[in-house]
């Protein structure tokens, strides 16, 4: 029974989201983005209130940085004592 109520949970889901698909993930990649930008906003001389919190995520941050800094356009890392790993 457990296994029916599941498998018509992810069918209904899958159904839903079949039309706003692209929406979707455009949304989470802006949420992203955001989250980026207030992990890093310190760096880039921007007070963060929440640095207290986003200071121990960095380092899980660091391989999406690389990904983040060419997507907002910079061909190198936008800090000159913070180097991404790929550049």
């Amino acid at each position: 029974m457990l296994n029916l109520l599941k498998s018509c949970n992810s069918f209904f889901t899958s159904y839903y989201e079949l039309g706003y698909k692209r929406a979707i993930k455009r949304e989470k990649e802006e949420i992203e983005d955001f989250f980026m930008i207030l992990a890093f906003s310190e760096m880039m001389g921007i007070p963060n209130p929440y640095e207290f919190y986003t200071l121990e995520l960095i380092p899980s941050l660091m391989p999406k940085f690389h990904q983040w800094h060419k997507k907002a356009g910079f061909e190198k890392s936008p800090f000159d004592y913070f180097p991404c790993m790929c550049c």
